[in-house]
């Protein structure tokens, strides 16, 4: 993935308030859509630069 970028995990809440999507639409659609996740325990996490890489390949221009 990226080399630069935050180290820091997103809950599925904070990341679905960040692209703008309800918590429901993320947890449905995440694999769908290629998101790369972490699981930390049993809790989902979603790595800011792995985010941001993913945003930078798919946005439209």
């Amino acid at each position: 993935m990226s080399a630069g970028g935050s180290n820091r995990l997103l809950s599925p809440e904070e990341l679905a308030e960040y692209l703008s999507v309800s918590k429901r639409s993320l947890l449905g659609c995440y694999r769908e859509w290629g998101i790369p996740v972490h699981r930390v325990g049993r809790h989902l996490r979603f790595r800011v630069r792995d985010v941001e890489y993913w945003l930078e390949q798919h946005r439209v221009e």
